[in-house]
């Protein structure tokens, strides 16, 4: 068993985990480097709260509670990268980014308007058309580990991505599922890209992908996504 803690500065809505984050740090502690990972959240990730790994889930560390919070499964990761476009396309996309009009989360880790470079990721997916989306990422040393971030850093980066490929500031949703498959860590410092495409919606659910690349063109991860449709109130 291992314990973790979702620390603030890594959140989503308010009073919880960012999804990609919170998925990313238990499939990084209850799996091997490079396995690709199946992340199911039950319920909100809380911050600041001592949480075990246990059998590939994700509990709350209180001996009443005992909740899962999340699970997690190894799996294949089947699906193709999207295609990029070059650093200066998704550079010119950021001014497109539906956030920058209304955001349902603004202190995301990931996308949040009300962050700042170091403080959190700053992604800006905007549309490039086709149902993709795109925007720059340069990992910031705050989040490195060595000369590289941490990897619930990197699904952190290739979750955002993918739900802005909806219209997230008239339809906010949160991460229901998500899998990836990081076949390497961003150097701090490179210019890399990140895309995210839209690929389909049941109801209440949002399907979407993302792929990120390095700055030779090199894919670093991929990953999917399952977004569930909600009220913001109910999360700040």
């Amino acid at each position: 068993m291992n314990v973790v803690v979702i620390e603030s500065t890594f959140r989503g809505p308010s009073r919880s985990g960012n999804g990609g984050y919170s998925a990313g740090l238990l499939a990084s502690t209850a799996h091997p480097e490079g396995a690709a990972v199946e992340v199911t959240l039950r319920q909100p990730p809380p911050l600041e709260t001592p949480l075990n790994v246990v059998d590939g889930e994700l509990r709350s560390a209180e001996a009443e509670a005992g909740a899962t919070i999340a699970t997690s499964r190894q799996v294949t990761f089947e699906d193709d990268p999207i295609d990029p476009v070059s650093f200066v396309e998704a550079k010119q996309a950021e001014a497109r980014y539906g956030g920058l009009a209304g955001h349902p989360f603004p202190y995301c880790f990931g996308c949040g308007t009300s962050r700042t470079d170091g403080d959190g990721l700053c992604l800006r997916p905007g549309p490039i058309g086709d149902g993709r989306a795109a925007c720059t990422w340069v990992p910031h040393q705050a989040f490195a580990r060595g000369d590289s971030p941490s990897v619930p850093v990197v699904w952190a980066a290739l979750d955002c991505s993918g739900g802005w490929t909806a219209d997230v500031t008239g339809r906010p949703c949160v991460l229901g599922r998500m899998t990836a498959q990081i076949d390497a860590l961003p150097v701090t410092g490179e210019r890399c890209v990140v895309m995210g495409r839209m690929l389909n919606e049941d109801g209440r659910k949002l399907f979407t992908a993302s792929t990120l690349y390095d700055e030779t063109g090199r894919v670093l991860g991929r990953a999917k996504h399952v977004w569930i449709t909600v009220d913001p109130s109910a999360f700040e």
